[in-house]
């Protein structure tokens, strides 16, 4: 009996990300390029995310090419959902860890953005990735959901989930990010 619900749920749960994820894509500019100068200067983390959200700044054209999108953003907390494809197997005939490591880093290292002032920024110094499930095309979106665990001046550290619509855990990871001053070119 619990079969068909569990199927249920999961059908439901897909059915609900795709939703999402077109409606922020209706609101994406049409293609991915790189932010200006004068779109991020003084713009707050969340600020720069909210934008990005709303179509006002390009997504990033690293997005495009592994197929995944960011979703949602509140201080301290990001979501970044993906689909899985032939193109990111490895010779083994599933998903390679890049592809993994990737969309976790997503996430986690825009947990941390988002709690960032106008004029800083952040680089990842340290990333710890477990990978508890191999991934193939079979599962049609996953998603990481990145929170902050600690904000600090100079260091933040974050941590992040990669689950597919039957609740499944695909990967996580943690990290340690470096805050300094941003410098805009």
């Amino acid at each position: 009996m619990t079969a068909p619900t569990d199927a249920m749920n999961t059908e439901n749960t897909l059915a609900r990300w795709r939703a999402e994820e077109a409606a922020v894509r209706a609101r994406l500019r049409t293609g991915p390029g790189l932010a200006t100068p004068a779109q991020i200067a003084g713009r707050s983390g969340l600020e720069i995310f909210q934008a990005l959200l709303a179509g006002e700044i390009p997504p990033p054209p690293m997005a495009a090419t592994l197929d995944f999108t960011l979703l949602r953003v509140e201080s301290g907390f990001a979501v970044f959902q993906g689909r899985p494809g032939v193109s990111h197997y490895n010779p083994m005939g599933t998903v390679h860890g890049g592809w993994f490591a990737t969309l976790l880093d997503s996430a986690m290292g825009c947990a941390v953005h988002t709690t960032l002032p106008a004029g800083k920024a952040y680089t990842t110094l340290e990333m710890k990735l477990n990978l508890v499930r191999a991934l193939t095309d079979a599962v049609p979106l996953v998603r990481a959901e990145g929170r902050l665990v600690h904000g600090g001046r100079q260091v933040a550290t974050a941590e992040a989930r990669l689950v597919g619509p039957d609740g499944k855990l695909y990967a996580h990871a943690s990290t340690t990010c470096l805050v300094f001053d941003q410098v805009l070119r």
